[in-house]
This record gives C-alpha cells, sequence and structure tokens, in this order.
C-alpha cells in the first residue's frame, strides 16, 4: 500500500510483535482476512530497545507461540535478543503471517460501522482493530527528572546499551525490578561504582527446589491464575517484575549485589537544591519482598506436596532476609558525587492514535479482560490482561485464542457487508 491508498478488510491488528503473531495466527485459523500493522519490523522492540547482553528471564522450553513450540538445542537456557528477533521471524514465516513493516499508525476513528486506520502508507477500513502494541511502548521517566542537575547525563533503560556509552563516575540507578538489578550489576562490573534506589520489588531464586522458578510458576497453575480471581486488579497489573536474570543457576537480588559492592539505598523521592532524596523505608520495603517470598515458596511446596511431586525434587529452603545497612544514606549529592543516573522505572502504553472514547481520565484504556469498551476494538499483550502470564509469548496463545472467538462472534454479529461513509 502506498500513501494515499484505502483498503479494506475485515481486522487490522497494530503490532508484530509475539502478541500481534499469536493473533495473526488465530484469526488465519479462522479464515478471518486480516493484515498485521507494525511501525518497524517484526519484533521491532527486540531489534532497537533492548541493551546488549540482554537475556529473556523465562526459559527456552517455555517460549511458545499457536502452534509453535522452541526448536534449538539448548531448552534450559535463556534466548538473547537476537534470538528471540529470530524466533519471532521464523514464525511469521511459518505462519504465514501477513505483515506490512514500516508502517506507521496514525489514528484510529470510527468510520460508519467500522474503523478508520489511518497509517503512514495509506488508509485501512475495517471492521475490527486489534491493539497488540503491548505494555511498553512508551519509557516511563517519574517528573522528579527535570530537577535533575544539568551536567547529569540521563537516560532510560530503554537507551542503554552498554556500559561504554556512560560517563566515568558513580552511576545511579533508579528502580528495584529487574532491570534495575540486571543493569547496577552490569555497570558495577565495568569499574564504576554504582548506587541503586530500590522502591517495591518482588524477590525470586532463579531455582528452586532442583527446577527454573519459573517450572513452578507455570507447573502449579499460579501463572494460568485469572485476573478476576484478584481481590484487586489493578494493583495486581502493577505488580513489578520479579528480580530474575537470564543465567542458569544464578539468583540475582538485592544481598547479592550488596556483597559485590554496589550501594542499596531507598526509594528515590525527589530532587531537592541537586541533591537527591531517598526514603527511608528501605528496611520495610525489603521485609515485605521477603514476607512476599517466602508465601510464594510455600505455596509451591504445599502444591508440590500436595500432588506427589516432592520426592522428585529437592527438599524445601528458606533464603537468607534481606540485609539492609540501618545507616543507608537518605540523600546524594548529584552534582558533585554522580555522572550518570539510568532510569529502570518501566514503560508505559502508548494510546495517543487513537480517536475514540476509550480512555479514562488517567489515559489507561477501558476494556474488559482485552475487550475494549467500544465494539470491535480489542486489546492483547498487555500485563495480567486476563492471566498472570498475559505479557510473556508463551502466554499470547491463551489470549488470542479466547479473544479471536469474541471478535469472530462480533463480526458474525455485524454481517459481512462494510456500510462505510460515502467517500469511498
Amino acid at each position: 500500500m502506498f500513501p494515499g491508498q484505502v483498503g479494506v478488510i475485515d481486522v487490522v491488528v497494530i503490532g508484530a510483535g509475539h502478541s500481534g503473531l499469536a493473533m495473526s495466527r488465530v484469526l488465519g485459523e479462522r479464515g478471518i482476512e486480516h493484515v498485521v500493522l507494525d511501525r518497524g519490523q517484526v519484533g521491532n522492540s527486540w531489534r532497537t530497545e533492548r541493551w546488549d547482553s540482554l537475556r529473556l528471564l523465562t526459559p527456552n522450553w517455555m517460549s511458545r507461540l499457536p502452534g509453535y513450540a522452541y526448536r534449538g538445542d539448548d531448552p534450559d537456557g535463556y534466548m538473547s535478543s537476537q534470538q528471540v528477533l529470530e524466533f519471532l521471524e521464523n514464525y511469521r514465516n511459518w505462519a504465514s503471517v501477513p505483515v506490512i513493516s514500516d508502517t506507521l499508525v496514525t489514528s484510529v476513528a470510527a468510520d460508519g460501522s467500522g474503523y478508520r486506520v489511518a497509517t503512514s502508507r495509506g488508509v485501512w477500513l475495517c471492521r475490527a482493530v486489534v491493539l497488540a502494541t503491548g505494555g511498553f511502548s512508551q519509557s516511563f521517566v517519574p517528573r522528579i527528572a527535570e530537577g535533575m542537575p544539568r551536567g547529569v547525563q540521563q537516560l532510560h533503560s530503554r537507551d542503554y546499551r552498554n556500559p561504554e556509552q556512560l560517563a566515568k563516575g558513580r552511576v545511579l540507578i533508579v528502580g528495584g525490578s529487574a532491570t534495575g538489578l540486571q543493569l547496577a550489576q552490569e555497570v558495577h562490573g565495568s569499574g564504576r561504582p554504582v548506587t541503586l534506589a530500590v522502591g517495591e520489588h518482588v524477590r525470586m531464586p532463579r531455582v528452586y527446589r532442583g527446577r527454573d522458578i519459573q517450572w513452578w510458576l507455570l507447573a502449579s497453575g499460579l501463572l494460568d491464575r485469572r485476573i478476576q480471581e484478584e481481590e484487586d486488579p489493578e494493583r495486581a497489573r502493577r505488580v513489578p517484575s520479579p528480580q530474575l536474570t537470564g543465567t542458569s543457576g544464578v539468583t540475582l537480588d538485592l544481598n547479592l549485589l550488596r556483597d559485590q559492592g554496589v550501594e542499596i539505598v531507598g526509594r528515590l523521592a525527589g530532587i531537592r537544591d541537586g541533591h537527591a532524596q531517598f526514603s527511608g523505608s528501605l528496611w520495610n520495603t525489603c521485609m515485605l519482598a521477603d514476607l512476599k517470598l517466602n508465601r510464594l515458596l510455600s505455596a509451591i511446596d504445599q502444591w508440590a506436596a500436595r500432588t506427589g511431586c516432592a520426592p522428585h525434587v529437592g527438599p524445601p529452603v528458606r533464603y537468607a532476609p534481606s540485609a539492609v545497612d540501618d545507616r543507608a544514606r537518605l540523600s546524594l549529592d548529584l552534582e558533585e558525587e554522580v555522572a550518570t543516573v539510568i532510569w529502570a522505572t518501566g514503560f508505559r502504553p502508548d494510546y495517543s492514535f487513537l480517536e475514540v472514547p476509550v480512555l479514562d481520565h488517567k489515559g489507561r484504556l477501558k476494556h474488559d479482560r482485552g475487550v475494549i469498551s467500544e465494539p470491535g476494538l480489542y486489546v492483547l499483550g498487555l500485563p495480567y490482561l486476563r492471566r498472570r502470564k498475559s505479557s510473556f509469548i508463551h502466554g499470547a496463545e491463551d489470549d488470542a485464542r479466547e479473544l479471536g472467538a469474541h471478535l469472530a462472534d462480533f463480526l458474525a454479529s455485524v454481517g459481512s457487508r462494510l456500510r462505510f461513509a460515502a467517500r469511498l
């Protein structure tokens, strides 16, 4: 398609990551005509928005999409960014996904009985749209960053590649989830002193009782837990990613980083007069993370005993509590002591192209487990969309099949004729 052209089709899927590819396969199995649009290439974020040493937090054997599973010779390893990209490209070719690359979607608007999807390469008219852009489209940096002294280098984890791009001197890393800990370890290993500001986090061992922790989460059904089972669904969707690293047998936590020489401080609460101010609640934050870890391990132990698998795995263990320095600093002179700040503060979805009334007063998408409030609109790939595993590669299939069934029923209910505006 070229600028100015208009295409007509049943469904437009926006995003050619793992969620978009999974939905395409499901739609194809149902004989539903569709296209998959992406601003870049297949798996664009894996091409351009990952640091060099990044690896998946899930073992290779878990990587699968509808009708297709990992086919390499290292099932217990963890894919690099390049390997994830190759996995997605191989799936695209295997499933014959109709991807149109280098196509930026500029707007989605209601049009007659369907939607008008305007792009940098023309317009598509369709009866339904699936947003498969995920929950990580935009870097999130807190507003307090505006108070950072001009001489301090700043970058988001999305723009970090390796320590060589950093100025010499101390690095302050803000964020205590998987990304923050991995970058703290790597940057410290380059010879730079590192201070890690930690807020709420999820502590988790890489291996428990002889099995990868992801094996336990999957086998016990914890990853299949549905969002409607949660007492506070919105809270459940905001739980940070666990402190894991894609290295076989290595548990990465605050204790390990402290032993390696990384300075651990509390949550970054503000910046005032050139000084970073840290919360004094680090001990409470770590105690809560330890409590949740032990609850998880107890639940796993109970499941192992109940199902009879306990004799076939290692014995139950518990881990040392997070060590917290009673004199952890509460302030840091940014101008004098810090050369670089890395914001490992996560991401947000981008719905700026939507011209339909589907956002609430906070800019969040109004949907019920992926079914958006406007008929014919769907979203896929968000954290805990329908299940705890929803945003993982292996979690896309179940959500795509359920939403695909809903979408097929919707198309059947509105009939096959497109009633678009007369300008067509």
